[in-house]
């Protein structure tokens, strides 16, 4: 299965969301993308809605943990939402978790990073 993705700039918040599978064939152009809003300066923190994703390998981590050290470089924060079990287990083991915040849904992250 393909990986369909959103990407909406509200205020500076970046939401992805993500649906289908992320690994080595789409991380690279969610890479791509993300990056090119990255580049217009104007976007400070990322939420990542993995609702409706069904499968993350290893280069997708890859693509999260790139997206967050860009971020918090910049002072800036990442949230995932909405995260389903198979990808849940892997954030797990991953430790993902130690640097990124979860939030249950988009509407929360976005209050949580003063956006709603």
């Amino acid at each position: 299965m393909n990986m369909e993705m959103e990407l909406e700039q509200v205020n500076n918040v970046l939401c992805i969301r993500l649906q289908g599978e992320l690994d080595h064939h789409s991380s690279q152009k969610l890479r791509l993308q993300v990056d090119d809003y990255l580049k217009k300066g104007t976007v400070r923190h990322i939420i990542f809605n993995l609702e409706a994703l069904t499968f993350m390998d290893s280069s997708g981590l890859g693509v999260i943990l790139g997206r967050y050290k860009q971020i918090s470089k910049n002072g800036g924060e990442m949230v995932v939402c909405s995260v389903t079990t198979p990808v849940q287990r892997l954030f797990e083991l991953s430790g993902l978790y130690k640097i990124v915040r979860q939030e249950s849904r988009e509407q929360d992250a976005l209050e949580k990073l003063g956006v709603a």
